[in-house]
């Protein structure tokens, strides 16, 4: 209530925003919706907490206590992706972005070769987009995927490496809707003795809850980002065998941070313990089998998708025979309470700003309870939508009406 009073008018902007992501489809793949708990964590007055440094070596006083919560956010973290004894965990990253270039910093030199998948086919801004810290820093070699298939092709990300020799392979991607193949990578990064990382943002959750080949056996270092699938707060964990842990913490502190987030970090302990649940094991099977349900609905309607389905949590749909670009369907979507993201397809004709296709994720609107029937409903908004243009409004209203029903986690 203090909010409300004092400072209206963001109190009336937060509010605004609890009625928009309670009224609307969010398929943005990127995004989910926390539990009570773990809001309550972020909001907490651990905020007030400096702690630079690490559990047991602070530089501040008054840490007796945020020790235990990031000594406790960690072994969660081990926990949750049953780590072997001889692996490490920082959960110190601000988000993402810097974790990965955290891991670079600490065991690379500028200039060094890392291998990555290219951001036009899928991969992210910190696996060596030109405009990126990355980019600019390293020097990156890219694969993407089959021309013919949209998937991975192994053999030629083989013969990349053996061209290239990267002091670093990264398996990672925020736009690929097929299950990874671990192992493989592994055997590639063997080959030509690189350290081998996997940066497993979007494709968390569902590795928890073992709906997803784990990396864990296969590789060196692993980071993930710990909302998305993982329903935490928007922070993110560094894991590495304990050959590498040293150099990557000194470069998270004080390599590239100062003092560590302890509310996010105590929300990432609550998250951890979510995941552990049965509930949230469920809750991941029933991402993958709405993703399905929602590419095979679109798919009778006539769209075209990436790879032609997907084994995840997302998917992305080519708009080429649709005679719309990605930019104009992504507002039109919005326009109807559909909230998706524009993207790139590999080999695109179209300029990143207005690419050919969007990217769908299934991870949020699960968390409301929704299943494969709701699936078979959501498609037919937007093939109503792309179709005819005009109806916008009347399917806002819909969905308006439809996500009454489902209430979503947090609001």
């Amino acid at each position: 209530m203090s909010l409300r009073s004092k400072d209206p008018q963001i109190y009336e902007l937060i509010q605004r925003e609890r009625r928009r992501q309670a009224e609307v489809l969010e398929l943005i793949a990127s995004e989910n919706y926390v539990s009570d708990e773990v809001l309550e964590s972020l909001g907490s007055i651990l905020t007030n907490k400096y702690a630079e440094g690490y559990p047991r070596k602070r530089y501040y006083g008054g840490n007796e206590i945020i020790d235990q919560v990031e000594e406790l956010a960690i072994a969660r973290v081990k926990a949750a992706f049953e780590l072997p004894i001889d692996w490490h965990v920082n959960v110190q990253p601000y988000s993402g972005s810097p974790a990965n270039l955290e891991v670079y910093n600490g065991l690379l030199e500028k200039g060094d070769t890392i291998m990555a998948m290219s951001l036009d086919q899928g991969g992210h801004l910190t696996h060596g987009s030109p405009v990126n810290f990355s980019g600019k820093n390293y020097n990156f070699v890219h694969y993407g995927v089959s021309a013919k298939t949209g998937r991975l092709d192994y053999m030629e990300i083989l013969k990349l490496a053996d061209r290239t020799h990267p002091k670093l392979i990264l398996c990672g991607f925020t736009a690929y809707p097929r299950e990874i193949d671990f192992k493989k990578f592994k055997e590639i990064a063997e080959k030509v003795k690189a350290i081998s990382m996997a940066d497993i943002s979007h494709i968390g959750g569902l590795v928890v809850a073992g709906v997803h080949l784990s990396p864990i056996p296969f590789f060196d270092v692993v980071t993930t980002t710990t909302h998305k699938t993982l329903r935490g707060p928007r922070a993110a964990i560094i894991m590495s065998k304990d050959k590498f842990a040293s150099a990557i913490d000194k470069s998270v502190f004080p390599g590239m941070q100062g003092g560590p987030h302890e509310n996010a970090i105590a929300a990432v302990a609550v998250a951890m313990k979510e995941v552990k649940t049965a509930a949230f094991r469920k809750y991941a099977e029933q991402v993958v089998k709405n993703a399905k349900a929602l590419a095979r609905s679109l798919q009778d309607f006539g769209f075209k998708l990436v790879s032609g389905g997907t084994d995840n949590h997302l998917m992305l749909v080519d708009l080429t025979n649709k005679n719309i670009g990605g930019k104009d369907a992504q507002e039109l979507l919005d326009l109807a309470g559909i909230v998706t993201n524009r993207t790139m397809v590999p080999f695109d004709p179209r300029k990143p700003w207005d690419p050919s296709g969007i990217r769908l994720g299934t991870a949020a609107i699960t968390s409301r309870g929704m299943k494969e029937k709701e699936m078979s409903k959501i498609a037919s908004w937007i093939t109503a939508v792309i179709t005819d243009h005009s109806v916008a409004d009347n399917v806002r209203g819909e969905i308006k009406r439809f996500t009454k029903n489902f209430p979503a986690p947090g609001l």
